[in-house]
């Protein structure tokens, strides 16, 4: 017998405006602010999983060509575009602030934490909640929650399911169908708010 299938609950999505103002926390001028901007930005132009992103390593990163080499779930390779504004301050904490963070040590990981180490996803999820909290973002948030802004931005814009579901490294497009849900309850509550006789 087959139990049956409980209902996903919506992801928490963040607006264009609420994205922006997250993205801006992080002070650039320090290398820890360099580091953690390049690490949202990133994950907002991605839509990486935390665990792809902390486990990311130096040569799964193409800056030339602007893709990252990315290992998911079920150790599935994936390519994934990063966009202009990313690929910028991915090369300015790599080119920079990534030598200071490691100190003396080696590290084959992208992004390092203050100790010279590899970043953990309770520390980056810790990061996230301080620039939510900085930017005057109220609702729940957690490090998954820039992976379904970018999946429902990208189908608001007009991407398609298919192409939204190879960028997210979903195996069941079922599993991507979530975010149209989200995309039509947001047009449902502009339809209400908006329209003279709804």
């Amino acid at each position: 017998m087959e139990s049956p299938r409980t209902t996903r609950s919506l992801p928490e999505v963040l607006s264009l405006d609420e994205v922006e103002s997250l993205l801006n926390q992080p002070d650039p001028s320090n290398p820890i602010g360099m580091r953690d901007k390049a690490m949202l930005e990133l994950l907002y132009a991605t839509g990486l999983r935390v665990s792809e992103l902390t486990n990311l390593v130096l040569h799964n990163i193409n800056l030339e060509a602007g893709y990252l080499i990315v290992l998911g779930k079920g150790a599935k390779q994936r390519i994934v575009p990063m966009g202009q504004g990313a690929l910028h301050w991915l090369r300015q904490y790599l080119e920079g602030s990534r030598k200071r963070l490691l100190r003396n040590n080696r590290s084959p990981l992208a992004f390092i934490s203050q100790w010279g180490r590899g970043m953990t996803r309770q520390g980056l999820w810790k990061i996230i909640k301080k620039y939510a909290l900085m930017a005057g973002i109220r609702k729940k948030i957690s490090p998954h929650t820039l992976r379904h802004s970018f999946a429902s931005h990208l189908l608001e814009g007009g991407a398609d399911l298919r192409s939204v579901q190879s960028l997210l490294g979903h195996v069941d497009i079922s599993t991507t169908q979530i975010y149209t849900h989200v995309t039509r309850e947001r047009l449902k509550r502009v339809h209400a708010r908006y329209h003279p006789r709804s």
